[in-house]
């Protein structure tokens, strides 16, 4: 097939030829902002899912769907390193300049944007990156130091603002796990300030599955205040659809077998599905694509999904972590009991238990339910297995010692 007419595109965060299985968690976030704009109450929402199934892209559209609701848009991708609150600022700081250049002088606009000098002057004094605005500051509000309540009234200015322009405000935040427990905290206070008197304000974060515990474990009333939809890999039906309607938008067909194999291969999983099928077409010399045309690009698949999306990740841990996650990928996809990958990495519970923290900390695992482990990348088992064989004989070696120890007890 022609690689030029491709209609398939992996990559992070970008969107896909057909958004499937998706309708639904769209359509409940459109009536959300409907609701916010005309001073109805609704929750926001944290979608949260597996690196690869599509958070990013659903942020994307979800900002989209705001902008066609004349809301004013703060993306950020919050960094693992830190310094998300000069981030956000700036990126506030940005949606006030456009509420300015709406109109005619607005006292609200006017007052938020001194808001918002005040407490870049904060975020200076802290020694933390900042940004200019050309107004004089407004003494009494976001100057305290305490970032709980300087946010929140940098937000409800904004609100404020956003509401005498009879717009709203959406922030958007992908990878929200990487806040830190503080951040998360003022973030989850300040949306829930404007909640209280009613300010078109809505906050959607995407993450991994660990946001639920963390957004609990900043503030207590978090579930009352989100929806944590899970974002999972695709139904049949819906993988078979994703991988054929682009196709036949350009006049090719898959064979029944082609579609089955691609699905099973991928799990249902959008990223996959695309590095997938668009390696497949390029393959591929006639319609319809057949499974030989599939398996045809089976080593070459894995090898560059080994390369350029696991390996990256492999990279990033110590041989350590190495250890335990090989021994995590011998159990298989999970999640498994944490005493059940101890054993098998050779040590006590009580001993990895920082290692394991460590992990979730890099965003490399997640405790699905207390005591349980499972890893946040689909598939990342299977390249332990491929990408650590040596480590199996190890594993074996440390499980007879542990079975032999218990003999002689």
């Amino acid at each position: 097939m022609d690689p030029v007419r491709n209609p398939y595109s992996p990559g992070a965060g970008t969107q896909p030829p057909a958004l499937v299985g998706r309708d639904e968690l769209l359509r409940e976030f459109e009536i959300t902002l409907r609701r916010i704009k005309e001073g109805r109450s609704s929750k926001s929402l944290m979608p949260t899912g597996l690196r690869g199934v599509g958070k990013t892209v659903l942020l994307n559209k979800f900002a989209e769907q705001a902008r066609a609701l004349e809301y004013k848009i703060a993306l950020v991708e919050a960094p693992e390193s830190g310094n998300f609150i000069p981030l956000i600022a700036g990126e506030l700081t940005s949606v006030l300049h456009d509420l300015d250049r709406l109109g005619a002088l607005s006292s609200a606009v006017k007052r938020a944007l001194r808001v918002v000098k005040s407490f870049s002057l904060t975020l200076s004094s802290q020694g933390l990156p900042t940004f200019e605005v050309g107004i004089d500051p407004e003494m009494g509000k976001a100057d305290s130091g305490d970032l709980t309540r300087d946010l929140t009234d940098v937000v409800v200015a904004l609100g404020e603002a956003a509401a005498a322009r009879n717009v709203g405000l959406l922030i958007a935040i992908d990878e929200v796990q990487y806040l830190s427990e503080l951040e998360l905290a003022a973030l989850i206070t300040a949306v829930h300030r404007t909640a209280q008197i009613n300010l078109p304000v809505v906050l959607v974060g995407t993450g991994l599955p660990q946001l639920p515990a963390l957004a609990g474990q900043a503030k207590s009333y978090s579930e009352r205040l989100f929806d944590f939809p899970k974002v999972d890999s695709l139904a049949d039906a819906e993988a078979r659809e994703a991988i054929q309607r682009p196709a036949r938008e350009m006049g090719v067909e898959f064979s029944e077998s082609a579609l089955h194999e691609i699905t099973r291969l991928t799990h249902g999983y959008p990223y996959f599905i695309q590095e997938w099928a668009y390696h497949v077409w390029n393959r591929a010399e006639a319609s319809p694509i057949s499974i030989t045309d599939v398996r045809s690009v089976h080593a070459f698949v894995t090898e560059k999904l080994d390369n350029n999306f696991f390996r990256v990740r492999f990279d990033r841990m110590t041989p350590t972590e190495r250890r335990y996650l090989r021994a995590l990928a011998s159990l298989g996809p999970g999640p498994h009991r944490s005493g059940e990958i101890a054993e098998r990495y050779g040590a006590k519970v009580q001993s990895v238990a920082p290692l394991r923290s460590g992990l979730i900390s890099k965003g490399m695992i997640y405790s699905a339910q207390h005591g349980d482990t499972a890893f946040t990348v689909p598939l990342f088992d299977e390249f332990m297995l491929r990408a650590m064989p040596e480590e199996l004989e190890a594993t074996k070696g440390a499980i007879a010692r542990i079975k032999r120890n218990r003999r002689k007890s």
